[in-house]
């Protein structure tokens, strides 16, 4: 057994203070105060030294890891994550692949996530095919702009992904998108859906709710905003997302707040409240310069036109920034950061710490600065 000693227990709505944790076979067997709480003899001790004891950070979209591209070489890519203390990361397609680099992406994360070094890949988050072609980087280069959704196309997809695809993302506007869900969910009854770079109505997307869409990507980027009268706004994606309680809103919190204004992660956390709100990196490569303007910006790359093209953080930077711009509490940041994601695409068995869950843990101090992770109990940073 193992006892980590001089912890701040990060728990799901409170901290319990000067504290010990015991893990056995992985899991976690048990916790308390250490005053009232005996630690058995023969344990092998960790000593936090007062530091923050949490569950491990849970990236479910994200494209790369250091310079790799996660669906390419995960084992690397996966590693990086692993050192800011992601315990578990779903690596996200993007939206341009083809349809033989989908199928190969199924396949290498299978095999990676039988292998040493794959342990904190959890699945896989598929940001395409089959989203609204106005939208996103890169967008005039996307192969599937305006191709009918047809089952020649999307059946070898499905097939090659389904074991561990957790998440398909689509806009739900996209004709004969309801083909693709049924196919999918037929597949994997247990999959999710995302809106996805869309401009669909609230109607189309809640459409959607009872096949399993209960998330909206990279909440309020990427997305149309529909004008039903002259000088008037309308509803769109990003109203949908904030007013269906069924609706995880994801958020990219770059240290400039240029994904999302601070102003609009503050508007968002009031609505969605910390139980529907999920944090994600969203790193992505890309080797163009800042447009003019952004000299300053360190954490969000650019595509060849000045778009936005995903960022080049890690969910622990991302964390930083959350408190930095919303005021929340180290509580509050490991809540969106690994218990919302996790239940989102019903990884239940990790993301807080409660008796009986997985041993994926870091420690912290209260800016999210890890000095140590531990992966199925085991220190692996």
């Amino acid at each position: 057994m193992l006892a980590i000693i001089n912890a701040e227990l990060v728990m799901r709505d409170h901290l319990i203070p000067e504290a010990v944790l015991f893990i056995e076979d992985g899991k976690i067997a048990g916790f308390g105060e250490m005053r009232s709480t005996p630690i058995p003899e023969g344990c092998q001790i960790i000593d936090a030294k007062g530091l923050y004891v949490g569950p491990g950070l849970v990236d479910i979209h994200t494209h790369t890891g250091g310079d790799y591209r996660l669906w390419q070489h995960p084992i690397p890519a996966a590693k990086f994550h692993l050192e800011h203390g992601t315990t578990s990361v779903l690596p996200a397609s993007y939206p341009r692949m083809t349809k033989e680099e989908y199928i190969q992406m199924g396949e290498n994360i299978r095999q990676a996530m039988a292998q040493p070094g794959g342990e904190n890949i959890a699945g896989m988050y598929m940001e395409g095919p089959y989203i609204n072609p106005k939208y996103g980087s890169n967008r005039a280069a996307n192969p599937w702009n305006n191709k009918p959704i047809i089952p020649e196309d999307f059946e070898p997809i499905i097939e090659g992904c389904k074991d561990n695809a957790l998440v398909w993302g689509l806009g739900p506007e996209q004709e004969n998108v309801l083909a693709f869900v049924k196919a999918a969910k037929k597949a994997n009854p247990d999959v999710r859906f995302a809106v996805t770079h869309s401009e669909a109505t609230p109607q189309q997307i809640e459409a959607l709710m009872p096949y399993g869409l209960c998330i909206g990507t990279h909440h309020t980027n990427a997305t149309g905003t529909i004008v039903n009268y002259p000088e008037c706004r309308g509803v769109c994606v990003d109203e949908a997302v904030n007013y269906n309680d069924g609706i995880y809103a994801e958020l990219i919190c770059d240290s400039c707040g240029i994904h999302v204004d601070p102003y609009m992660l503050r508007l968002v956390r009031k609505i969605k409240g910390d139980d529907k709100i999920i944090l994600i990196s969203d790193r992505s490569y890309a080797d163009q310069p800042n447009p003019p303007g952004y000299e300053h910006v360190h954490d969000i790359n650019f595509d060849k036109w000045g778009d936005i093209a995903g960022s080049k953080l890690t969910l622990d930077v991302a964390c930083r920034n959350w408190m930095k711009h919303t005021g929340a509490s180290l509580v509050d940041t490991f809540r969106v950061a690994s218990l919302n994601p996790a239940k989102a695409v019903g990884l239940t068995d990790r993301g807080e710490i409660a008796v009986g869950k997985r041993a994926d843990l870091v420690i912290t101090d209260h800016k999210m600065n890890i000095s140590t992770v531990l992966l199925n109990g085991n220190v692996v940073i």
